[in-house]
């Protein structure tokens, strides 16, 4: 069977792309093999396999893969708020913080902006939605949500999925300014969220541990996050206060190692989304963007 590339769309430049994966051998094996798929099954999906491993980028000597790493991804080295030298563990490394203004945020409140670097698609209207990574194959907000009455009001809604990969920037930020609560854990399994995995199962984005919050915005209404856990991702960090209002492109959290998305919900009518998110997407494309560039303007 011939092997599929993943490709995207890249805003900065106009152009399409073929992602380079991280440890995409073992990807194709464990989703694309019958052997490699029991073993998902027996042990790559359990949060045990996700906690040992995350021990592994804890240790002093994951450092040494820092470097080889960034150099092998072109990883940019200048947008740290610190030295590559200085990152004691991989995991240090991964969660890295950046320099202010490494960022920019849009500044019109009227405008909400991508929560995270990464790939990502939009659905205007999710229940008119033809399929998401593959024709056909989508989910609903209850399933996603785990709450009927949570999901009837987003009932008609819009939805954003921001895939980060390895080698992108793994911390989280709010894509509006609001209010947010408490966050809500529903545990689940660690499954992949590479398109490897999601072409042949997208109900792995229901089925894996995942957090969410919803945030009371003056612009845009109810807004929920939900930050997905996937293989090699046991820990979903939040590092703001609940309650307490957030500006738009504030931290919201990071993930440890691993690859892993969020999930960011609009009220029907809510939010309309920038016209190349919308064309790339109808084609089942992602587009490659950065937290802080536009996502999207009050309806």
């Amino acid at each position: 069977m011939a092997v599929e590339p993943i490709r995207y769309y890249d805003r900065y430049t106009g152009t399409v792309k073929t992602e380079k994966v991280y440890g995409e051998r073992w990807l194709r094996y464990a989703y694309d093999n019958p052997a490699g798929q029991f073993f998902v099954w027996l042990v790559f999906r359990r949060i045990w396999f996700s906690k040992w491993y995350g021990r592994k980028m804890n240790k002093r000597t994951s450092a040494l893969q820092v470097l080889p790493f960034i150099s092998e991804y072109d990883i940019d080295v200048d947008e740290f708020a610190k030295s590559a030298f200085d990152f004691r563990t991989f995991n240090e490394f991964f969660y890295r913080a950046l320099k202010p203004g490494a960022r920019p945020i849009v500044a019109d409140e009227r405008v909400a902006v991508l929560p995270a670097d990464g790939r990502h698609l939009v659905f205007p209207i999710l229940e008119e939605a033809g399929g998401f990574y593959v024709k056909g194959m989508k989910f609903g907000f209850e399933e996603l949500l785990g709450d009927r009455a949570l999901a009837e009001s987003f009932a008609g809604g819009a939805m954003l999925i921001s895939r980060l990969c390895p080698v992108d920037y793994h911390r989280f930020h709010f894509p509006v300014t609001g209010v947010p609560a408490e966050p809500r854990l529903i545990n689940g399994w660690l499954y992949s969220v590479n398109p490897v995995a999601l072409r042949r199962r997208l109900r792995y984005l229901v089925e894996n541990k995942r957090v969410v919050t919803l945030i009371e915005s003056p612009q845009f209404g109810t807004v929920a996050m939900v930050e997905v856990g996937a293989t090699n991702v046991g820990s979903i960090q939040q590092s703001h206060v609940p309650g307490r209002p957030a500006e738009k492109g504030a931290e919201k959290g990071f993930f440890a190692f691993g690859g892993s998305c969020v999930i960011t919900i609009f009220q029907k009518g809510r939010i309309r989304f920038e016209p190349d998110l919308i064309t790339q997407s109808a084609q089942y494309l992602e587009t490659y963007a950065r937290m802080g560039d536009r996502l999207g303007s009050v309806r």
